[in-house]
């Protein structure tokens, strides 16, 4: 089954790109061959123009630390309290200081609106709740690198608001690169700086918010206008 179809894509540094198009047409596959979940069975993904494939293996899992994912499922540990759950990438390295944890864990939770979830296990909270809860895990290791599957999905539009904010005012202060996978149209425009369409495993769009706006490209419009072409 082919998924994506030789995608021709640029990711820059320090940028919020967001990839939108029709479900089931391979944008959380995308997702997962930059991180590196899944290998391309032809072409190449190039990190800072070399290939990642032939990057050693140090330098390999050295890029792959300053990568954070966020799951569309959100793909939280049942049996972990929300705390547990948030600081597990800090845990798993054994030379992080305690302190240090509770300190950064204690940040995100605020931030998103979680406290006094800490103790609680995920199946007690709601679908939106968990989805924050997932969000402050993929930020709790102040990332270079952030792939956000589909963060809002199942947010009130309120939420949504405020996790596009917050990824917006996180990026504006650290300068981490994200790429956003999203049906939030247009509200995800105003959060980009680069958009691209991915329709039918191939990238038929990529340009701004006004390149959008100018494009007359059929395919795209008719996908902003929710009609099927």
């Amino acid at each position: 089954h082919e998924v994506l179809k030789g995608v021709n894509l640029s990711i820059y540094r320090g940028q919020i790109l967001a990839v939108i198009g029709k479900s089931g047409t391979g944008k959380s596959v995308l997702l997962k061959h930059i991180i590196g979940l899944v290998r391309p069975d032809s072409g190449k993904i190039l990190i800072k123009g070399r290939p990642f494939s032939e990057l050693p293996g140090k330098t390999r899992r050295a890029f792959q630390k300053e990568l954070s994912y966020m799951f569309q499922d959100n793909a939280l540990f049942d049996f972990l309290t929300i705390y547990d759950n948030i600081a597990l990438p800090l845990t798993e390295d054994p030379d992080f200081p305690k302190g240090k944890i509770d300190e950064k864990v204690s940040a995100r939770i605020d931030q998103l609106g979680l406290c006094g979830t800490e103790s609680k296990f995920p199946a007690q909270l709601s679908g939106g709740m968990r989805k924050r809860v997932a969000l402050a895990r993929a930020l709790v290791t102040d990332p270079n690198v952030v792939l956000f599957d589909e963060p809002t999905t199942g947010l009130d539009p309120v939420r949504k608001m405020k996790v596009h904010s917050m990824i917006q005012e996180y990026q504006e202060q650290f300068g981490f690169t994200a790429v956003i996978v999203s049906h939030d149209i247009p509200q995800i425009f105003d959060v980009a700086q680069r958009i691209a369409m991915l329709d039918n495993g191939i990238i038929k769009f990529e340009g701004s918010k006004q390149d959008i706006l100018n494009s007359h490209s059929k395919i795209l419009n008719a996908f902003l206008r929710g009609e099927n072409i």
